[in-house]
């Protein structure tokens, strides 16, 4: 049976958009003309903050409905900022606000003068087109239709991109700087990430000193004993062939394992795949490796330091391992983005969810490498899945 398509319609999001950019920027016409006739009244500080504090809101509503109102900030600081809006709001209120108002305004004047242009006298008839006289019914029934359809056009086009213009202008005129209290919050947190990543960087030195004292030390003392013997069979007066052939076999066996720790150890400070293929290639082998299937997506990088490399790539590897051991999924996938100076990491995977840094050293652990750069990690995992990992790291020094 061949396939039914439903005919294309527009969205019904973009018409909700088109109707709050269109009352946004009409009301913003309006704040203009206040501010404007209000102006020495709203240069008292505590005016000028409380009306861009409302502005504030506005555009915060507008540019993200379901948000909260942005917050007014610290009385103290932001007056200047305040100040400064005000001016900005005549200009971009009354150039982008009257757009909106003849816009719609004639949207209105022609639907009154299609069915109701005789109800005016001759000379008080409205006109279409802003000039054009309604003489007869034909006229009415021809413009009026075609303005309302023109400007429709116009509004659905034009109205959100204007209203979302002013609205990040309004944000980055009048939005508060950083508060004191954000700024000690700010430090505290710095604080504590740099004190955690002291303390597993001292973890990982005694892990290292502790895998190479006890692996590889000890293979390296039993090969130099094992070396001795032999030394001592070959040159004694009763040579032993067999055991010096024992010896060096064992020496050569044991030489090889510790080599093997060797690169281990290693390969958990800086991974040598990273040098020698990049973080491309290296990103492949850890997919390629995991016991899940794993699509990997990686946008253009440019140059990353080699810090962030690092921290990517077993970010990477912890989280592929534990899709492989605790999640159940049946394919996953890792994706980078770089936008200016963040770099994005999402692992994905349809597995069960569920996954909860607080009951594991997996997420914990990448939580902070990732915070030793200033970055962010964001887990989501509900239960039933998916669960996705999200990382972003400065890669701009």
């Amino acid at each position: 049976m061949p396939e039914s398509r439903a005919s294309p319609q527009v969205p019904r999001g973009r018409w909700t958009r088109t109707r709050r950019a269109a009352v946004y920027l009409v009301g913003s016409l309006f704040s203009a003309v206040a501010t404007l006739l209000a102006l020495p009244l709203l240069c008292v500080p505590r005016l000028a903050r409380l009306w861009a504090g409302w502005h504030r809101d506005r555009a915060g509503r507008l540019l993200a409905p379901e948000s909260a109102p942005t917050p007014a900030g610290h009385p103290a600081g932001h007056t200047a900022r305040a100040l400064l809006w005000l001016p900005v709001n005549v200009l971009t209120g009354v150039a982008l606000g009257l757009t909106a108002l003849l816009c719609v305004g004639n949207i209105a004047v022609a639907v009154i003068a299609t069915p109701l242009w005789w109800a005016f006298s001759p000379p008080e008839r409205p006109r279409l087109f802003v000039d054009v006289p309604v003489p007869d019914w034909t006229t009415a029934l021809t413009l009026g239709p075609v303005q309302i359809g023109v400007l429709t056009a116009v509004a659905y086009l034009v109205l959100p991109p204007l209203a979302d213009a002013h609205a990040r202008i309004c944000l980055a005129v009048a939005s508060p700087g950083p508060t004191d209290e954000q700024l000690v919050e700010r430090v505290a947190v710095l604080t504590r990430t740099r004190a955690d990543v002291l303390d597993a960087h001292g973890a990982e030195l005694r892990r290292i000193e502790r895998d190479l004292h006890d692996g590889t030390q000890a293979r390296l003392v039993a090969i130099a004993m094992r070396l001795a013997v032999a030394r001592q069979a070959f040159a004694g007066e009763t040579r032993d062939d067999q055991l010096v052939a024992e010896l060096l076999r064992d020496a050569h066996e044991g030489t090889e394992e510790a080599m093997t720790e060797l690169r281990e150890v290693i390969r958990t400070v800086y991974p040598p795949i990273l040098a020698d293929r990049g973080l491309d290639g290296a990103l492949t082998a850890v997919t390629g490796r995991c016991g899940v299937p794993t699509r990997l997506d990686i946008g253009d990088l440019g140059r990353v330091p080699a810090a962030t490399e690092a921290i990517v790539y077993f970010a990477v590897a912890e989280a592929l391992t534990n899709v492989a051991k605790h999640s159940r999924a049946s394919a996953a996938g890792v994706r980078l983005r770089r936008a200016a100076d963040r770099l994005s990491v999402v692992i994905t995977d349809d597995g069960v969810g569920g996954a909860d840094d607080r009951r594991g050293t997996g997420i914990a652990g990448i939580r902070r490498r990732v915070l030793a750069l200033d970055g962010t990690v964001n887990l989501d995992s509900p239960t039933g899945g998916p669960t996705t990992v999200t990382v972003e790291l400065p890669c701009g020094w």
